[in-house]
């Protein structure tokens, strides 16, 4: 794959780290559910896309990468872009701008319902303030792809070049910042002589997840990837997923490597929607930041993170070398502060 014909530009701190969770691994394979059956459950390893850089990273850095790219080569003055209120994708589009002078304009929609004031003042909104950008704030369930729209022309209409990116920067060409990542983790996985036999993330607006399974197809490394979901239902998930991959592959000049089969999702950890915490999401980061310190969002990995445990307390795993594929987002976690507060002990 000659991913440099699409003319990235290169700010992302990379290679990301690829290591062991040692004690993790040992608290899962020793939880009263493992021992039950004997012993057991996953070999766990992280990919640390937490630490790309760019104002705390994650993984939309990667994206963005790409996105800007073509922003710039499209002469563009004005990303404009969308998100839930403590997006990530958001902060991380905000410090793009940044990096490259130009001017920024973002929507966040009240997606969960919350009013807290660290909610709706801290965490990824004081880093987006702090960094300059011109914030809008809309109700949930507003029709963002129209917001952008109308943003856009604002912006042209002032005598701008706008270049609007989705939410989660989720299209083919952010995408191919994780086909990119495939490519690096199977790099590292071969260099290490690690045998993976999964990749596990959290999925959302799709590109990650997408751009996963594209790289692996088209390199034909025949890793299983599964997405956990944080927000749509297994189906809609799924079909989202798949559409990108393909899409993405297709850019690629191998649209027919990406099969159905290899798209799945397991969307039974949402909880009660997008970006609600619930007791289990808590308990899933403080295990991994009282095991081998890693700090999760309580959005996007904390979900992924529980769905991970949940999966591997009934043997879904046993024997399996897993990475886990850290998105970012520990930002968001001072956004929550309310929401964790009694439940920390």
């Amino acid at each position: 794959m000659h991913l440099a014909r699409y003319n990235p530009v290169r700010f992302a701190h990379l290679p990301t780290p690829l290591e062991p969770l040692p004690r993790l691994t040992e608290a899962l394979s020793g939880s009263p559910e493992s021992l039950k059956r004997g012993g057991g459950g996953p070999n766990l390893w992280i990919k640390r896309d937490d630490c790309t850089g760019l104002a705390g990273g994650g993984n939309k850095t990667r994206k963005l990468e790409y996105l800007l790219g073509d922003a710039l080569a499209n002469d563009a003055t004005t990303l404009v872009t969308q998100g839930a209120v403590q997006s990530n994708h958001v902060r991380q589009t905000v410090a793009a701008a940044c990096r490259f002078g130009l001017d920024c304009e973002i929507i966040l929609e009240e997606r969960t319902g919350s009013n807290a004031v660290d909610y709706t003042q801290s965490g990824n909104v004081l880093l987006d303030d702090l960094m300059g950008a011109k914030i809008r704030r809309v109700p949930g369930g507003t029709d963002m792809n129209e917001q952008l729209a109308l943003v856009a022309a604002e912006v042209a209409a002032r005598g701008g070049r706008p270049y609007v990116i989705p939410g989660g920067g989720s299209n083919v060409i952010g995408a191919l910042g994780y086909v990119e990542c495939a490519l690096e983790l199977v790099n590292q996985a071969n260099e290490m002589g690690l045998e993976i036999d999964r990749i596990v993330t959290a999925t959302g607006s799709a590109g990650t997840h997408a751009g996963l399974v594209a790289g692996i197809a088209v390199m034909g490394a025949d890793i299983p990837i599964l997405g956990i979901g944080v927000r749509a239902p297994k189906a809609a998930q799924e079909a989202n997923v798949f559409k990108l991959a393909v899409e993405t592959a297709d850019l690629l000049g191998h649209k027919d490597r990406v099969t159905r089969d290899m798209v799945v999702a397991d969307c039974d950890y949402v909880g009660a929607g997008y970006g609600i915490v619930d007791e289990e999401v808590i308990e899933a980061l403080k295990l991994a930041a009282r095991t081998d310190a890693i700090l999760l969002d309580p959005v996007y990995t904390g979900k992924a993170m529980k769905g991970l445990i949940a999966l591997s307390k009934q043997g879904a795993f046993d024997g399996e070398t897993v990475v886990f594929l850290h998105t970012g987002g520990a930002q968001g976690l001072f956004g929550y502060q309310s929401v964790l507060d009694g439940h920390l002990g």
